[in-house]
């Protein structure tokens, strides 16, 4: 009888830690989105740098393979973090259960966006660092959620799906001679008004509107790749050879990518994802 009831019991907490999910996955995609233009706010890579002198291909090069090192090393973070709590349904109901919890994490996700973007320039390379990897960390617990909700087989082809898009708009980006500048205010704009419409569909709850969001999100942060990439590889272009600063700088073209894989995998999910 023990056994019996503690089966029951489990199989309720599991089914309750699924319902609460479904529910703070749509609020973190929404999240995720939000730091991802408060990122764009605070940091600005400015036009000014694009009138000093180019550094040597060979050395852009160099720094951009940081940027991709420093991306892929937290997302793998991430996806462990993210793989690891999702083994557990007490881990994931003790998350999910607490909204205190839950929106302390949620909350510090904000605030480490804030202090790396606002205050890069004033800390140290390592303390950057520092601070991503934590975010990758944070990011991955709050995550966790979609293997509760999708099906392993599913969440990784879509992860394989969106880091062959990723990279192959990323390819474009950096080897584009086109001035993008322009697209990205368009694209900026365009993730407000996606922002707005999520937030009505929130309370609306239709359909339609949920389905135009989520393509509309694909169309943007594949946009976004392919800009925030040349956007990253001209900043580097104008840097003062490989010191400190441009490692920071670099470290922010990280973060940057980061956020916009992640968002696209999420967008990207939503339609190709088995939910369980």
């Amino acid at each position: 009888m023990v056994v019996v009831r503690q089966t029951i019991f489990r199989d309720k907490k599991i089914l309750c830690t699924l319902l609460l999910t479904n529910n703070f996955l749509q609020v973190h995609g929404k999240v995720v989105i939000l730091q991802t233009i408060l990122i764009k706010y605070l940091y600005k890579m400015e036009n000014n740098y694009y009138s000093i002198p180019s550094q040597s291909a060979t050395m852009v090069g160099s720094l951009m393979k940081s940027v991709y090192m420093w991306m892929t090393l937290a997302l793998g973070i991430t996806g462990v973090v993210a793989l690891y709590v999702a083994q557990s349904s007490d881990l994931l109901y003790t998350i999910f259960s607490n909204s205190i919890l839950f929106w302390g994490l949620v909350i510090a996700e904000f605030v480490l966006v804030m202090v790396i973007s606002a205050r890069l320039l004033k800390m140290s390379f390592s303390t950057a660092l520092l601070l991503f990897m934590l975010y990758s960390v944070i990011n991955g617990l709050t995550l966790s959620v979609i293997f509760a909700l999708y099906t392993k087989a599913s969440v990784a082809s879509t992860f394989f799906v969106t880091a062959g898009t990723f990279g192959v708009m990323s390819l474009i980006g950096y080897f584009t001679k086109k001035d993008l500048s322009k697209l990205g205010g368009i694209l900026f704009m365009l993730l407000i008004g996606l922002v707005i419409a999520t937030l009505v569909n929130i309370f609306w709850a239709n359909d339609t509107l949920y389905w135009i969001t989520t393509y509309a999100g694909v169309l943007i942060f594949v946009g976004l790749t392919v800009y925030d990439t040349n956007k990253i590889k001209r900043m580097l272009e104008c840097s003062y050879g490989e010191d400190e600063m441009t490692q920071k700088l670099a470290l922010m073209g990280a973060l940057t990518l980061y956020l916009d894989f992640i968002n696209l995998f999420l967008y990207l999910l939503r339609i190709l994802g088995d939910r369980k």
